[in-house]
């Protein structure tokens, strides 16, 4: 049973990252750019980017270095946080999205991290409103993981959206606080507490 979740987790988490490179490679076969439907700040066309974004990515090196996190932070979510995982992960696309449609310089947005800083954002804000402490155990081995890449929420870097990285971040810190009363994992009735 537990072996079974495991690769079930594991299966998911590489799904989750192959559709990122399935739709990189679709892209360097059909002619035109898929990235010109990333999110485009306060505009109509770019209002879809919002759910195309963390699925396009500007070269293959930008591709790589997303693919890593986003693995390990799924496989954590899936792990740890298997009742919210699913919401957590589409809620943080749509959410952290819309604030950089919001707020966004006037350029393209596009790219998982985003989403990455979601997950970050949300691992490590559960640790802080759930207080329990498996939830502070996780936040503390996600910070020493990936505490280095939160520096990413600063415009430092040239050509890189430090607004996906910080509403990212936020959007994850949101979800952690609104689902902090919510079970991490489905409760298992024994047969005790079977009804006709």
């Amino acid at each position: 049973m537990i072996v079974d979740k495991l690769f079930k987790n594991i299966f998911y988490s590489f799904l989750a990252v192959g559709i990122l490179w399935l739709v990189y490679f679709i892209d360097m076969v059909f002619p035109g750019s898929f990235n010109e439907h990333g999110i485009v700040p306060r505009t109509r066309e770019g209002f879809w980017g919002i759910f195309f974004a963390p699925f396009l990515h500007a070269n293959f090196q930008h591709l790589l270095s997303n693919s890593g996190p986003l693995l390990v932070l799924t496989f954590v979510l899936l792990v740890f946080y298997e009742n919210l995982a699913f919401q957590v992960w589409t809620t943080s696309i749509f959410l952290g999205g819309f604030l950089v449609w919001i707020f966004g310089r006037e350029a393209t947005h596009i790219g998982a991290s985003g989403l990455i800083f979601s997950l970050i954002g949300f691992l490590l804000g559960s640790g802080l409103f759930r207080g329990s402490f498996k939830s502070l155990f996780i936040a503390v081995a996600i910070f020493f993981l990936y505490g280095g890449i939160l520096w990413g929420v600063l415009p430092n870097q040239e050509g890189v959206s430090w607004e996906g990285h910080l509403f990212g971040a936020i959007a994850g810190v949101i979800l952690a606080r609104y689902y902090r009363n919510v079970p991490e994992t489905l409760r298992r009735r024994d047969n005790h507490d079977s009804f006709m």
